[in-house]
């Protein structure tokens, strides 16, 4: 106890300076002293003592759309860098999307449905495999890594990608399907969406997206070393917050940026792309992930559960 709250006091401006620079003025965060004290530092602390200095310690953090997996990856990464002085390098899945071009050829081969990003299917899994093969070698040499621009819904030019510099001790890899695992064929028969039904009423989509889960992306989250799953009650919560999260979005970047706000419904729909997998992770994500922190529904956490293994 003694030791949190030391942390805290060293972290503590660090981290609300990055939570208040992610409000806006009708959008301010509650209880995060108690977020950052009760649950990211001792996340921190158990993440430090498996952190192994030879190779980087990967952590998958997912969540539902909303959940807040930027804020909470970020301040942890502060937290690790600033008390624990370790090099923590974070990266999204969305970064690693493939090109709109390389979506526009998969919209025609398999699925139009495959042109939306989000779903297994539309990252570049050769890319990521390299990055985190490049980033355990003795002799890191450094790299760039692609950052994904969803303003223009593709990846930015080389010249703004991420760079990293130096070998990481901790690596967070988080978004919303990291660490999704596949469902059995039977499921994905009954359409669970409007969408499901009117768009891919032969099963082509569904088949296709799971089939990457059972393959490509097992092999991807194969090298995670352990998961941290953001859970909230369920999926019409995540459409209230991501409703929100798209408000914000706009409100911070109307003056600069060619984004554009999404209506209610193009929110729903874009997030039925989601749901099948959003779900399955609800179910089955706590039966595997190392923490599962547990969400109200003023989007805050109300208790972390830690798996021991």
């Amino acid at each position: 106890m003694k030791s949190t709250s030391l942390c805290f006091r060293k972290v503590k401006n660090d981290c609300l300076r990055f939570i208040t620079s992610q409000e806006t003025s009708t959008e301010k965060f509650k209880n995060k002293e108690k977020m950052i004290k009760s649950f990211l530092i001792p996340i921190c602390f158990w993440i430090a003592k498996k952190a192994n200095k030879k190779k980087p310690y990967i952590v998958g953090l997912a969540g539902g759309q909303g959940t807040g997996k930027t804020t909470i990856s970020s301040i942890i990464k502060i937290v690790l860098e600033k008390y624990f002085k370790l090099n923590v390098f974070k990266i999204s899945i969305d970064d690693f999307y493939k090109t709109r071009k390389e979506r526009i050829n998969l919209s025609k081969k398999i699925h139009p449905m495959l042109m939306t990003r989000g779903v297994p299917g539309t990252h570049d899994i050769k890319m990521m495999l390299e990055f985190f093969k490049k980033t355990k070698v003795k002799s890191f040499k450094k790299m760039k890594i692609p950052n994904f621009n969803k303003a223009i819904d593709d990846r930015s030019p080389k010249k703004n990608w991420y760079s990293i510099n130096q070998q990481p001790d901790i690596i967070i890899f988080e978004g919303w399907c990291v660490g999704a695992r596949a469902e059995i064929n039977k499921t994905l028969k009954k359409p669970i969406n409007f969408l499901e039904k009117t768009n891919d009423h032969n099963l082509l989509w569904r088949k296709h997206v799971n089939q990457q889960l059972k393959t490509k992306y097992k092999k991807l989250y194969s090298q995670l070393n352990c998961m941290i799953y953001l859970k909230a009650k369920n999926f019409s919560l995540l459409q209230k917050w991501r409703l929100k999260q798209e408000k914000k979005l706009w409100l911070k970047t109307k003056k600069k940026s060619r984004h554009k706000i999404m209506s209610k419904g193009d929110v729903i729909n874009f997030m039925q792309t989601y749901q099948r997998i959003t779900q399955n992770m609800f179910k089955n994500m706590p039966k595997y992930a190392s923490i599962i922190l547990n969400l109200n529904d003023n989007h805050q956490i109300k208790s972390a559960v830690y798996k021991t293994k």
